[in-house]
């Protein structure tokens, strides 16, 4: 059976076609600019030449059509119809308290999700606007509601309480929800397969770290405290988000420099971060590392507050679990930067980890970059949260 994974941004819509038996990946692509001059949709099929074409996509529903049209193109297309593809997974960024697995869509579904639109206003009515385009030119094929937040819904309370009172969160779940919870899921999963071990029998710490990053704590399988709370602005310093600070900041810019909670909230998630540390200079890990190898010094006490930060999560965790025996390196930044990994795991000595320099010059693999007497587990995983999307939509269906 073949899953099309969909993931719909308000202006682009990334996809993969990937065999749910073999697991391979059979095309993928993105359409970009939906609404916008320029649209374009990328489109490599497996062993075939990535290809890129203009083409006008007022809304989600030419984009999806463009990309039916690739994958059943007669000569660069991977299928023959669209009777192929037995399902169709789509990613959704909030279920509030709603959803703690995916789940078929229905009528109801499609409410509940709505419901969310406010937890998740850049994101869940995009979602939505993607399951619709695909309803639209795919009927009768089932859709497939894969949730970040889902993976974070087996904390207890005590973790995803905030100290607020409480009847805000009767009111309206004001509460910590976590986010990359599909990323977290599979990497502490990939990790113990690895390794060898029983999944329900470990103690993990993932770090998702990337322009968005996350870390969180999987206990036995599941889930027991994330960084990113209500919105993903909590938590670990992030590319332009600022992650945790004493709420009075708010208060205090907005007298000094005369800005409402609008302009405040739009400093916190869009100039802050490593671009806000940095003077400005950059929201990319990449030009910041290359700037920190050259002692600029701004860059130097970005990237040094950032990895600070991590650490203070993973000790964090590790006392929320009492233990850990395994601790994951993924996404972007966390598959591919030896820098970033080693100015982390320098501090965690105590934890009798201690890392193979040469190990960890290397990307792009499951691997172990601790040395083989240290107490504990280093890995990275590289993240696959298509394959897990398409994983959970064939668990479902078949």
């Amino acid at each position: 059976m073949k899953i099309l994974v969909v993931n719909c941004g308000s202006s682009s819509l990334k996809f993969q076609l990937i065999d749910a038996v073999s697991e391979e990946v059979i095309a993928k692509g993105l359409c970009e600019r939906i609404g916008i001059d320029g649209s374009q949709i990328v489109y490599t099929p497996a062993g075939g030449e990535k290809t890129k074409t203009q083409a006008p996509m007022p809304s989600h529903v030419e984009a999806i059509q463009l990309v039916l049209d690739a994958l059943t193109d007669p000569e660069t297309g991977v299928i023959r119809d669209l009777d192929e593809i037995g399902a169709v997974g789509h990613r959704i960024v909030h279920g509030g308290e709603k959803f703690a697995k995916a789940t078929i869509i229905t009528a109801e579904v499609m409410e509940a999700i709505k419901d969310c639109n406010e937890l998740a206003p850049l994101h869940n009515p995009a979602n939505l606007i993607g399951i619709t385009a695909c309803q639209k030119l795919m009927p009768g094929t089932p859709m497939i509601a894969v949730f970040d937040t889902a993976f974070h819904q087996s904390m207890p309370e005590e973790a995803y309480l905030y100290g607020i009172p409480y009847e805000y969160y009767e009111k309206y779940k004001i509460r910590r929800y976590g986010f990359h919870g599909t990323s977290h899921a599979f990497v502490s999963r990939e990790a113990a397969d690895f390794l060898g071990k029983k999944y329900e029998d470990m103690k993990i710490i993932v770090c998702h770290l990337g322009n968005g990053a996350s870390v969180s704590a999987v206990e036995q399988g599941h889930s027991i405290d994330t960084s990113m709370g209500l919105t993903p602005l909590e938590g670990l310093i992030m590319g332009t988000r600022s992650g945790d600070i004493d709420p009075s900041i708010m208060e205090f810019i907005a007298h000094k420099e005369g800005k409402d909670v609008n302009d405040i909230m739009n400093i916190l998630n869009k100039k802050s971060g490593v671009l806000g540390l940095s003077g400005g200079f950059s929201s990319d890990f990449r030009d910041l590392e290359d700037a920190y190898m050259e002692g600029q010094e701004a860059s130097v006490r970005t990237l040094k507050a950032f990895a600070y930060r991590v650490v203070k999560y993973i000790g964090a965790y590790v006392a929320a679990m009492n233990g850990v025996d395994a601790i994951c390196f993924t996404a972007g930044l966390g598959e591919n930067s030896s820098l970033i990994r080693n100015l982390i795991c320098e501090r965690l000595g105590y934890l009798g980890i201690e890392i193979d320099r040469k190990q960890n010059e290397k990307r792009g693999e499951d691997m172990i970059i601790s040395t083989k007497d240290s107490d504990v587990d280093v890995l990275v995983i590289p993240t696959n949260e298509e394959l897990a999307i398409a994983r959970e939509t064939y668990r479902l269906i078949k």
